[in-house]
């Protein structure tokens, strides 16, 4: 099909139609973030990111362009999750810009979008870094503004096509991501949103808004599952070992056996995931190509009965309680942090905190969820601290929207959080308490034990899936296979002549009986210290460590 120019039902279907591709492709996404540690979750942030802007246009009854795209960028701000989730609000944020007032849009209006588009992302970032979907965005906007193209479908393939060419170029741009083999995550995800719009235009596709989200409640339980038609069954992805020249040849080898199709290749890798129907035919013509490795393959259909069940057990546990209340009586000062696992949400509310927001590694708050619990608190100044690097923009963007005055405390840990609950000055001025707080989290030094969910090599480290990771402010410092003996060595690495206090959070797969051992292992260890052990009950974290 040829478009002269598009509408509002136009770019409806589109970004329906992309959202839909995103949240069937999310865990894909997920799965090439180069850090092995099991929260990788940026197909996940900006499926739900994304969601949340069609689910905001999904009645509205209007031709503009203009205001289908406000609609949508307004969803996108208050259901931004994750840094990867914000930078796509500011990208929809400037689009709606760029189509402001437009009822219909032409290729060189269209393209005024994705300039402005590009625009608003760099500007949300403070230091831009070239090799993500910062980069992708531009050389989308690039091919955009330059497009010679008489028709918006013509126009769509161009500025898809170098998205595609900037993504596979991102190992270049970042040599981490070199090492790992893998594209950016956050460029792979507006790839597919691109790659989205493009097929519902080209094709003609009426696209209706998919109800499962993931890592979210799905609303309607009562459903009968067959009403979902899953035309492609088993999830299938895989690595080629060969050369990644033949990925184009691959993937028009198996373009038929189904959809939700992505083929990358990079050097000597090349990564693969389609919804099938044969995953042996798809495996048969892979191997013709080169060695397989990092085999999945999941029934999609069993997944979703499985989901519909689970739903309402889901839904009970919500991002808040709805029901908590919070004293009607102003006070001056009020407090939001966010934590996983009860044991620490419970240290936090024994610290005074208002609202301790439920999430942090594998489910980031939204914006919305942050307004939502600054709307509860009845203070003229609110101080928020996010524990997660992953949920400072979403922070930031709440106060920013909000009348309230907020200040965000940029804490990337549960132990700065706690240490900046534990000595706010309440005699303080708000001036005072955040340079004192933002001063307090540097002396924070933070240790943790998870596990790796991947083969990789990382500054040298030659790391097995199921190793235990030991990490010193983020960074993996040691490598074990026991999860006590790893977090002694990341207390060794930490631990100076300044440092006092050793404060150790146990999490949900640690028993009482080991972390009793494992205290009385350092209190022998470290008899000149203030040993302090907390059952946290977090997950995916053994050992969440902090030395003062």
């Amino acid at each position: 099909m040829e478009y002269a120019k598009i509408n509002g039902r136009d770019f409806y279907n589109m970004v329906v139609n992309a959202s839909n591709k995103l949240l069937e492709q999310s865990e894909f996404v997920n799965a090439l973030n180069v850090f092995p540690v099991p929260d990788g979750d940026t197909g996940t942030n900006m499926s739900m990111t994304f969601k949340a802007a069609v689910k905001e246009i999904e009645n509205m009854d209007t031709d503009s362009i203009g205001e289908i795209s406000k609609k949508l960028a307004k969803g996108a701000l208050m259901g931004a999750r994750g840094n990867s989730g914000v930078i796509l609000s500011q990208i929809l944020r400037g689009i709606s810009k760029g189509l402001e007032g437009k009822k219909e849009v032409d290729v060189s209006e269209f393209a005024v979008g994705f300039f402005e588009g590009s625009n608003s992302a760099y500007k949300a970032v403070m230091r831009p870094t070239e090799g993500t979907i910062l980069s992708v965005i531009r050389a989308a906007s690039e091919a955009a503004v330059a497009s010679n193209a008489n028709d918006v479908v013509s126009f769509m393939e161009e500025v898809t096509v170098k998205a595609k060419e900037m993504l596979d170029r991102t190992p270049e741009l970042l040599p981490a991501l070199k090492k790992a083999k893998v594209v950016d995550s956050g460029g792979m995800g507006l790839y597919i949103i691109l790659q989205g719009m493009f097929e519902a235009l080209k094709d003609g596709i009426s696209a209706e808004i998919k109800d499962i989200t993931p890592g979210a409640s799905n609303n309607s339980v009562a459903q009968d599952t067959q009403e979902i038609d899953i035309k492609f069954g088993y999830c299938t992805e895989f690595i080629i070992i060969g050369d990644a020249k033949r990925a184009k040849e691959f993937q028009s080898q198996i373009e038929s056996l189904g959809d939700s199709m992505i083929v990358v290749g990079y050097e000597d890798v090349i990564k693969v995931h389609i919804h099938t129907n044969d995953p042996g035919l798809v495996l048969s013509k892979a191997v013709a190509i080169g060695e397989l490795s990092k085999i999945k393959i999941d029934n999609m259909r069993e997944e979703h009965r499985e989901i519909l069940m689970n739903a309402q057990d889901k839904e009970n546990n919500s991002n808040m309680d709805e029901n908590e209340v919070v004293e009607n009586e102003k006070k001056e000062y009020g407090f939001i942090t966010v934590a996983m696992g009860d044991g620490i949400s419970n240290i936090f509310k024994d610290l005074g905190m208002d609202c301790v927001i439920e999430g942090g590694q594998t489910m980031n708050p939204s914006t919305q969820d942050f307004l939502d619990a600054v709307n509860k608190i009845n203070a003229e100044h609110i101080f928020i601290m996010p524990n997660n690097k992953n949920i400072i923009m979403a922070a930031n963007q709440a106060a920013e929207i909000s009348e309230k005055d907020i200040r965000v405390i940029p804490t990337t840990t549960i132990p700065q959080g706690i240490t900046c609950a534990t000595m706010f000055n309440f005699d303080s001025s708000v001036e005072e308490n955040c340079n004192n707080l933002k001063n307090a989290i540097e002396d924070v030094k933070t240790g943790s034990v998870t596990y790796a969910v991947r083969d990789t090599e990382i500054d040298g480290i030659d790391i097995k899936q199921g190793n235990m990771l030991g990490l010193v402010e983020g960074k993996i410092k040691e490598v074990g296979k026991d999860k006590k003996e790893v977090a002694s060595k990341v207390l060794e690495d930490m631990l100076d002549e300044d440092c006092e206090l050793i404060t150790v959070y146990y999490g949900e797969e640690v028993s009482d009986e080991e972390a009793s051992e494992f205290e009385n292992e350092l209190q022998d260890k470290y008899e000149e210290f203030d040993i302090q052990f907390y059952k946290g009950n977090q997950p995916l974290y053994y050992f969440l460590m902090s030395v003062e």
